[in-house]
């Protein structure tokens, strides 16, 4: 197992997580159950996403496309008031 990520939160651990799965990478996010303990352990480097040797790379090409990813053009979201665009 290869840790491919650091998440902020919880919140971006899982949806990565998540991503991962829908592409077929089984990801396991590590250190979830250490965020109760944030008072007395390091804040930082808790959390982790791990997955297999051989889907390492692919992995860390796909959270980088995600963290990267822009609007697309022409996605206008004030032409729908109160839609919440994701």
């Amino acid at each position: 197992m290869q840790r491919v990520y650091e998440p902020e939160n919880l919140m971006e651990g899982e949806l990565l997580q998540q991503m991962l799965a829908s592409e077929g990478i089984d990801a396991h996010l590590v250190g979830r159950h250490l965020l109760g303990g944030t008072g007395e352990l390091p804040i930082f480097g808790l959390l982790g996403l791990e997955v297999e040797n051989d889907q390492a790379c692919y992995a860390r090409e796909l959270i980088t496309a995600y963290i990267g990813a822009q609007p697309v053009s022409g996605d206008d979201s004030d032409s729908v008031p109160d839609v919440l665009v994701c």
